[in-house]
């Protein structure tokens, strides 16, 4: 499966990237809402096969010590041909030398390890809506 790696959002489809989100799955999100935080982000990164988005992630970053990955998606059937790590690695390549920290969906912590992410000891969040990131399995 061949496919591009742009790190715009120009001339990205929202409501389809919301689809993607929802089938990853990562939860509903509003195409508006899910715009703002993309435009917001310090990267981003859509990968584009077949006439389609594949996968997508954002990152934040302060540009000198801290970055944070957030909302890697990859569609079901594109899953496990190198979409996730092209997403993740070309939001790496933005923020080498720095300490970059993500949530990983439960059961896909594997993954990440792969790509030299470590399980930390002493990670802290505070949520909002916890009871449903509870139940969703992200905190204790």
């Amino acid at each position: 499966m061949g496919w591009t790696v742009r790190e715009t959002t120009e001339g990205v489809d929202w409501d389809e990237a919301a689809e993607l989100v929802e089938r990853a799955p990562l939860g509903t999100r509003d195409p508006r809402d899910l715009r703002a935080a993309f435009e917001a982000s310090a990267h981003v990164c859509f990968v584009y096969g077949e006439g389609r988005l594949l996968g997508l992630g954002r990152a934040l970053s302060d540009g000198v010590w801290q970055g944070g990955i957030y909302d890697v998606c990859v569609l079901p059937e594109a899953q496990g041909a190198g979409v996730g790590r092209a997403v993740v690695s070309a939001l790496l390549s933005r923020m080498e030398g720095l300490t970059v920290i993500l949530f990983a969906s439960p059961g896909k912590e594997p993954f990440y390890e792969r790509l030299g992410f470590r399980r930390m000891k002493t990670g802290m969040g505070r949520f909002a809506r916890y009871e449903e990131r509870r139940e969703q399995g992200y905190v204790e």
